[in-house]
């Protein structure tokens, strides 16, 4: 079995299985885990680092796909030396990966041709019905059916620690400024983390909202979870949001509950580590029942 893999959270998915060796091919973004450092790289980005503001570069992502269609660009020819029976890719957001009608019209070029497993997850549970399309895929049906197990008693281990304590109203923006409210399953990993995000809506894209919309949710907890941004990256805008209107007078703020986490790796990667997402947001939510232990290139207070 050969497999190219179009993003990192369908790495991290053939990872889980038990089926690294088979990765032949990888997305620019694919670091997880480490052993994929050596796979050939089989797509590009227009976008180089992250040095203009995110106001900036909202604006430059808007222009390019306005101009372009996509951001991504594959390496057709790399790909099909390494001759995949698989390649996995998605249909979700045309700001994370290349799009899903490029490759499978170029699939359809290859001999075989390749199955093409497409991911486009709304929901937790579809994360969870992905993983095991991918191992069907494999040809690793009973893999995926114990990665999915594991999974799950995870999250129910977290939803049942958080049972009865008192929802604790969370904002979780997925971009800072235009701020991008919550959506897919990242409101409902803050529902089963013991929180209630008053903005999220779970299932929808994520979209943007105005400021004033942060102010009156009034957050006890406010998580800045920036799509393709580590903490460092994060931490560098908070300056921003707190020269707006409002932001001295969040109950987040006075509390000093303002936590910047690696959107890289945690929120916006929908596959295994969405469990480790969830584990994260359940201890900053309820330190009383959960242990605070974050690598700072995790999780870090913003304020």
């Amino acid at each position: 079995m050969r497999v190219v893999s179009l993003l990192p959270a369908a790495t991290e998915i053939v990872a889980a299985l038990g089926c690294v060796d088979t990765l032949v091919g990888i997305s620019h973004e694919c670091d997880f885990p480490p052993e994929v450092a050596t796979r050939p790289r089989v797509t590009h980005c227009a976008i180089h680092g992250n040095a203009l503001p995110s106001d900036e570069t909202d604006r430059w992502v808007r222009e390019q796909l306005a101009q372009h269609g996509t951001l991504y660009t594959l390496d057709t020819a790399r790909v099909r030396e390494l001759a995949p029976d698989v390649i996995v890719t998605q249909e979700l957001c045309d700001v994370c990966a290349v799009d899903y009608s490029s490759v499978a019209a170029f699939a359809a070029t290859l001999p075989g041709p390749p199955t093409v497993v497409s991911l486009a997850p709304q929901r937790l549970a579809d994360v969870l019905a992905d993983v095991a399309r991918v191992a069907a895929a494999l040809d690793v049906p009973a893999r995926g059916a114990e990665v999915i197990a594991g999974l799950e008693a995870r999250i129910d281990a977290v939803a049942r620690r958080v049972g009865d304590a008192p929802r604790r109203r969370c904002v979780l923006l997925e971009w800072t400024l235009p701020p991008f409210r919550g959506g897919h399953w990242s409101p409902e990993l803050v529902a089963l983390a013991g929180g209630f995000d008053p903005l999220g809506r779970p299932g929808e894209d994520a979209a943007p909202i105005a400021w004033e919309d942060v102010v009156q949710a009034a957050p006890d907890v406010l998580v800045l979870a920036c799509c393709g941004y580590d903490v460092a990256r994060t931490l560098a805008d908070v300056a921003q949001l707190a020269a707006l209107p409002g932001w001295a007078q969040l109950p987040a703020v006075r509390a000093g509950e303002v936590w910047a986490v690696d959107g890289k790796v945690y929120f916006s990667r929908p596959g295994p580590r969405l469990a480790d997402s969830l584990e994260l947001l359940a201890a900053v939510l309820h330190p009383d029942r959960f242990v605070r232990r974050f690598a700072p290139d995790a999780c870090q207070l913003a304020v």
